[in-house]
Protein backbone atom coordinates (compact mmCIF):
# COMPACT_ATOMS: atom_id res chain seq x y z
CA UNK A 1 0.00 0.00 0.00
CA UNK A 2 1.38 3.73 -0.91
CA UNK A 3 0.42 5.16 2.01
CA UNK A 4 2.32 2.57 3.77
CA UNK A 5 0.03 2.35 7.06
CA UNK A 6 0.45 1.06 10.59
CA UNK A 7 -1.24 -0.93 12.88
CA UNK A 8 -1.34 1.72 15.35
CA UNK A 9 -1.79 4.62 12.94
CA UNK A 10 -4.93 7.46 13.48
CA UNK A 11 -6.11 8.39 9.57
CA UNK A 12 -8.66 10.92 9.13
CA UNK A 13 -10.04 10.99 5.79
CA UNK A 14 -11.40 14.47 4.70
CA UNK A 15 -14.03 14.90 2.33
CA UNK A 16 -14.59 11.20 3.28
CA UNK A 17 -17.88 10.74 1.15
CA UNK A 18 -19.44 7.14 1.47
CA UNK A 19 -16.48 6.34 2.78
CA UNK A 20 -14.35 4.50 0.41
CA UNK A 21 -10.79 5.30 1.21
CA UNK A 22 -12.10 5.16 5.42
CA UNK A 23 -13.27 1.60 5.10
CA UNK A 24 -9.90 0.62 3.09
CA UNK A 25 -7.55 2.23 5.58
CA UNK A 26 -9.64 0.85 8.65
CA UNK A 27 -8.20 -2.41 7.39
CA UNK A 28 -5.00 -1.24 8.02
CA UNK A 29 -4.87 1.27 10.63
CA UNK A 30 -5.83 1.49 14.24
CA UNK A 31 -8.12 4.24 14.06
CA UNK A 32 -10.13 5.98 11.31
CA UNK A 33 -11.81 9.37 10.99
CA UNK A 34 -14.49 9.95 8.07
CA UNK A 35 -14.46 13.80 7.92
CA UNK A 36 -17.22 15.42 5.85
CA UNK A 37 -19.72 18.31 5.68
CA UNK A 38 -22.77 15.91 4.47
CA UNK A 39 -24.76 13.68 7.04
CA UNK A 40 -25.85 12.11 4.53
CA UNK A 41 -22.87 10.80 2.63
CA UNK A 42 -21.75 10.25 6.47
CA UNK A 43 -24.48 7.47 7.44
CA UNK A 44 -24.10 5.87 4.49
CA UNK A 45 -19.58 5.70 5.25
CA UNK A 46 -21.34 4.28 8.79
CA UNK A 47 -23.48 1.57 7.83
CA UNK A 48 -21.89 -1.75 7.95
CA UNK A 49 -18.35 -0.01 9.18
CA UNK A 50 -15.35 -1.62 10.75
CA UNK A 51 -15.62 -0.77 14.40
CA UNK A 52 -12.28 1.62 14.20
CA UNK A 53 -13.95 3.80 11.95
CA UNK A 54 -15.13 6.65 12.78
CA UNK A 55 -17.82 9.38 11.16
CA UNK A 56 -17.07 13.18 12.16
CA UNK A 57 -19.76 15.97 10.92
CA UNK A 58 -17.19 18.68 9.79
CA UNK A 59 -17.84 22.70 9.22
CA UNK A 60 -16.47 23.64 5.75
CA UNK A 61 -14.11 25.75 7.42
CA UNK A 62 -13.26 23.22 10.09
CA UNK A 63 -12.82 19.18 10.18
CA UNK A 64 -13.49 19.41 13.78
CA UNK A 65 -10.83 16.97 15.11
CA UNK A 66 -9.21 16.59 18.14
CA UNK A 67 -5.67 18.78 18.32
CA UNK A 68 -2.68 15.94 18.30
CA UNK A 69 -4.51 13.44 17.16
CA UNK A 70 -3.45 12.40 14.28
CA UNK A 71 -1.13 10.61 12.28
CA UNK A 72 -1.86 11.01 8.77
CA UNK A 73 -4.63 13.68 7.01
CA UNK A 74 -5.56 12.36 3.38
CA UNK A 75 -7.62 14.07 0.85
CA UNK A 76 -8.62 12.70 -2.69
CA UNK A 77 -9.85 15.30 -5.11
CA UNK A 78 -11.08 17.54 -1.88
CA UNK A 79 -8.98 20.72 -1.38
CA UNK A 80 -10.69 22.78 -4.62
CA UNK A 81 -13.73 22.18 -2.31
CA UNK A 82 -11.98 24.37 0.64
CA UNK A 83 -12.30 27.91 0.56
CA UNK A 84 -9.99 29.25 2.73
CA UNK A 85 -7.00 26.79 2.47
CA UNK A 86 -4.17 29.12 4.67
CA UNK A 87 -7.07 28.93 7.38
CA UNK A 88 -8.01 25.28 6.82
CA UNK A 89 -4.19 24.27 6.79
CA UNK A 90 -3.03 25.99 9.79
CA UNK A 91 -6.25 24.00 11.85
CA UNK A 92 -4.62 20.23 10.55
CA UNK A 93 -1.24 21.89 11.52
CA UNK A 94 -3.20 21.64 15.41
CA UNK A 95 -4.54 18.15 14.72
CA UNK A 96 -1.28 16.34 13.15
CA UNK A 97 0.59 14.59 15.85
CA UNK A 98 3.93 15.13 16.51
CA UNK A 99 5.67 13.55 13.11
CA UNK A 100 2.04 13.30 11.19
CA UNK A 101 1.78 13.71 7.25
CA UNK A 102 -0.71 15.37 5.51
CA UNK A 103 -1.49 13.50 1.86
CA UNK A 104 -2.92 14.75 -1.11
CA UNK A 105 -4.58 12.81 -4.04
CA UNK A 106 -5.62 15.15 -6.96
CA UNK A 107 -6.11 15.62 -10.41
CA UNK A 108 -3.41 17.26 -12.47
CA UNK A 109 -4.68 20.86 -13.63
CA UNK A 110 -5.32 19.88 -17.55
CA UNK A 111 -7.94 18.17 -19.85
CA UNK A 112 -7.93 14.44 -18.58
CA UNK A 113 -10.38 11.79 -19.57
CA UNK A 114 -11.33 11.45 -16.17
CA UNK A 115 -12.34 13.69 -12.92
CA UNK A 116 -13.84 17.45 -13.14
CA UNK A 117 -12.87 20.17 -15.71
CA UNK A 118 -9.28 22.24 -15.55
CA UNK A 119 -10.97 25.02 -14.18
CA UNK A 120 -12.03 23.14 -11.20
CA UNK A 121 -8.67 21.51 -10.26
CA UNK A 122 -5.48 23.32 -8.32
CA UNK A 123 -2.25 22.20 -10.11
CA UNK A 124 0.04 20.33 -8.13
CA UNK A 125 2.63 23.13 -7.90
CA UNK A 126 -0.24 25.77 -6.46
CA UNK A 127 -0.84 23.13 -3.78
CA UNK A 128 2.74 22.34 -2.68
CA UNK A 129 2.62 25.91 -2.64
CA UNK A 130 0.06 26.50 -0.76
CA UNK A 131 1.22 23.87 1.63
CA UNK A 132 4.52 25.65 2.12
CA UNK A 133 3.28 29.04 3.01
CA UNK A 134 1.28 27.39 5.88
CA UNK A 135 4.39 25.75 7.48
CA UNK A 136 4.54 22.52 6.05
CA UNK A 137 6.83 20.84 3.85
CA UNK A 138 6.94 18.60 0.74
CA UNK A 139 8.39 15.33 1.76
CA UNK A 140 7.46 12.74 -0.97
CA UNK A 141 6.05 12.89 -4.08
CA UNK A 142 5.06 9.41 -6.02
CA UNK A 143 4.24 9.32 -9.76
CA UNK A 144 2.32 6.23 -9.44
CA UNK A 145 -1.22 7.49 -10.68
CA UNK A 146 -2.00 8.11 -14.82
CA UNK A 147 -3.96 11.47 -13.99
CA UNK A 148 -3.25 12.33 -10.71
CA UNK A 149 -0.28 13.75 -8.39
CA UNK A 150 0.49 11.98 -5.05
CA UNK A 151 2.20 14.55 -2.32
CA UNK A 152 2.94 14.18 0.91
CA UNK A 153 3.59 17.12 3.50
CA UNK A 154 4.83 17.25 7.16
CA UNK A 155 5.56 20.06 8.85
CA UNK A 156 8.44 22.32 9.60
Amino acid sequence: MALELRPTETVADIGAGTGYFARRFALHAGKVYAVDIDAKLLAIAHDKAPANLETVLAAPDDPRLPDNSIDTIFFCDVLHHIENRAAYYARLARVLNKGGRVVVVDFYKKDLPVGPPPEMKLSDGQVIAEFEEAGFTLSKRLDILPYQYYLFFERR
